[in-house]
């Protein structure tokens, strides 16, 4: 009887614990954009999405978690596109084509976060250093899958630069995907100008990565 009820009842628990999640993150947001970043309390959140303090803290150890809580899917997405690359395909075109789909798609992932986020983190000094530390966790992410596909050491040289180059090719469209967000483009248009911007970006590294990592 018990191992015929686990299955569900564990369904059940794991829902229940992904929508009290999203509640305090949604609650954590509100308040973030309305009041700021740093002047919200981790007790204001509680009250909020009327949970305990402690409940808070368990699902987000940090306070910026609840601000940026996507991190991980953030830090591996460099490295995901180049473990997903097709046969014969290289590391920067699969970076290319996953960072175009990415743009047709309007992914939060890639800089579309609404005006609204972008100017809560642009406004916080420690959500601004945050996103500098997940850019950082993602170019580290990157050099070592680089180095995986081409038998390398991670702290190679080659490695090292390949990554640091396609990081911050990375690092600069997501920052003008931001600040168009700020000035109050729609993202429609962020999109097509930013697709545009992102060909010649990439184009400035084919002379030399276009073989590098080929699968």
């Amino acid at each position: 009887m018990d191992t015929q009820t686990s299955g569900p009842a564990t369904g059940l628990r794991e829902t229940k614990k992904q929508e009290t999640r999203q509640l305090i993150s949604d609650h954590a947001t509100r308040l973030f954009i309305a009041q700021g970043f740093e002047r919200t309390t981790i007790a204001e959140i509680a009250v909020a999405a009327r949970v305990a303090k402690k409940t808070v803290t368990n699902y987000f150890p940090r306070k910026e978690d609840l601000a940026l809580d996507h991190q991980d899917q953030f830090a591996a997405s460099l490295a995901g596109a180049v473990a997903a690359r097709y046969p014969g395909e290289s590391a920067l075109a699969a970076l290319r084509r996953a960072f175009a789909d990415a743009v047709a798609a309007q992914d939060p992932v890639a800089g579309f976060s609404g005006r609204e986020f972008a100017r809560m983190i642009a406004d916080s000094p420690t959500l601004s250093t945050c996103l500098r530390g997940l850019h950082d966790r993602r170019e580290h992410h990157l050099a070592r899958a680089l180095a995986e596909a081409t038998g390398a050491r991670p702290d190679d040289i080659t490695v090292q630069t390949a990554a640091g180059l396609l990081g911050a090719v990375h690092r600069v469209l997501f920052q003008r995907i931001q600040t168009l967000t700020l000035a109050g483009r729609p993202d429609d248009l962020i999109a097509r100008s930013v697709a545009a911007e992102a060909t010649c970006a990439f184009d400035l590294l084919e002379p030399a990565l276009s073989g590098y990592a080929t699968a």
